[in-house]
């Protein structure tokens, strides 16, 4: 499972024990609360540790995009027609400021990274 998917996953499965917590809080059942308190941890914990490997990830991968040695901001006519950019320029990776990746970096504006000059 990818690590998207799997975050996800945790979120749900929190929210549920979380909703059962309250309801074992109004009726009183002592040993309900501390299950799914005890679940509660667990799962917080496992939150945690995959958000802690989608950052290395994401940081690892970054650092990959800027040790391409040649990267320039994308004009607004070349992110318009990105298909025929990409194959002109082989090995092109493009990185967005709204995504991950981009916010990640730091970028401000569409950038394209490339091996060659282009």
């Amino acid at each position: 499972m990818n690590l998207k998917n799997e975050l996800q996953s945790i979120h749900n499965k929190l929210d549920t024990a979380k909703r059962k917590l309250d309801a074992a809080h109004e009726r009183g059942d002592t040993v309900m609360i501390n299950q799914f308190n005890t679940t509660i941890t667990a799962l917080t914990k496992k939150l945690k540790s995959v958000k802690a490997q989608q950052t290395k990830k994401l940081s690892q991968q970054g650092g990959d995009v800027k040790s391409l040695p040649f990267s320039r901001v994308l004009t607004k006519t070349e992110q318009a027609d990105m298909g025929k950019l990409k194959k002109s320029v082989k090995g092109l990776v493009v990185v967005h400021p709204m995504t991950a990746l981009g916010r990640e970096m730091g970028i401000k504006e569409v950038t394209g990274f490339a091996p060659k000059e282009f």
